[in-house]
Formats: structure tokens, sequence, C-alpha cells
């Protein structure tokens, strides 16, 4: 970790609340936000989310798992992330998502016209604000736990 914290601190609650007063605490409202207030399925939330993990390399974020009313992804639902491309156990919002997450972190400038065109056909105009608003939480947070080297000391509740 680069970031030294003070003896008896919880590192999260330090460096995003009282490192930046100003920002960390409304950051952490932003991607409380996203997992609050989602209209999306739970597939394909966890389909852009864990690719944007897998891309980011954060280790919390790898091992998180969202739940929804009890329900999670299976224990395979990763190993598919990652092969979103071929794997047979995603309908095809479900690899839209984890395509869009991977384009959006990669090479936002290679959306075209035929990518929008798939997404339109399969997502509401709203749900493409509300994943591109996820994905961009994802990217931005976990990278910043990676970099900073957060996500080291991230502690799972349950663990």
């Amino acid at each position: 970790m680069i970031i030294d914290i003070p003896e008896g601190k919880d590192p999260i609650l330090y460096v995003w609340g009282e490192m930046v007063p100003g920002i960390g605490p409304a950051a952490s409202a932003f991607s409380l936000a996203v997992y609050e207030h989602t209209t999306l399925g739970l597939r394909e939330f966890e389909a852009a989310r864990l690719r944007v993990a897998q891309l980011n390399g954060c280790a919390f974020c790898l091992d998180w798992r969202t739940e929804r009313d009890g329900e999670k992804v299976e224990e395979e639902f990763a190993d598919a992330v990652s092969a979103w491309r071929t794997t047979g156990a995603f309908d095809e919002r479900t690899r839209l998502a984890a395509e869009y997450a991977e384009r959006y972190a990669l090479d936002h400038h290679g959306l075209d016209e035929e990518f929008w065109s798939r997404m339109s056909g399969q997502y509401s105009q709203t749900e493409i604000v509300e994943l591109t608003m996820s994905i961009g939480s994802w990217l931005a947070f976990g990278r910043l736990n990676r970099v900073l080297g957060l996500d080291t000391v991230c502690v799972l509740p349950g663990h």
C-alpha cells in the first residue's frame, strides 16, 4: 500500500473519508448507489462488474459477489465472464454487458455503430445510461483501490 494509514485506522474509511472529506464520502455514496438503485438484472450487472474487476486487477473487487434477495451468481460465473465471447452460460444481454465493460475500459473510442445497434436491440436507453454509470464507477473506484493498494487491505463482510 502506498498510503500511510495511522495506527488503528481502517484503511478504507481513512482514505475514502478522512483524507479527502469533500470528495471521498461523495464518491462512496455514488459507488453505493450503483448497488442500491440498479434496475439491471443480477447476471448482466455482475458480468459487467466482474469484467471491470478482471481488467482493473482489484483483488477485493474480484473476490466480491453482489447479492440480491439472497441470490448470487454461480461459482463458475467469473470464469464465464473471462470467456464472454464464447461461453454458453450467457444470454445476449449478459454477453453484451461483459463486452461493453471490456470495451469501455480498454477502447471506448472503438464503440462503433454496429456495437450500439446490438446494445440498443437488447437494452433501453435508460438501461444503457445506468450500465454506463455503473461501469464508470467500477472502473474509477476499482482502479483507485488497486493503484493505492487498498484492494489488499479491504475485508469482505463475513471474512
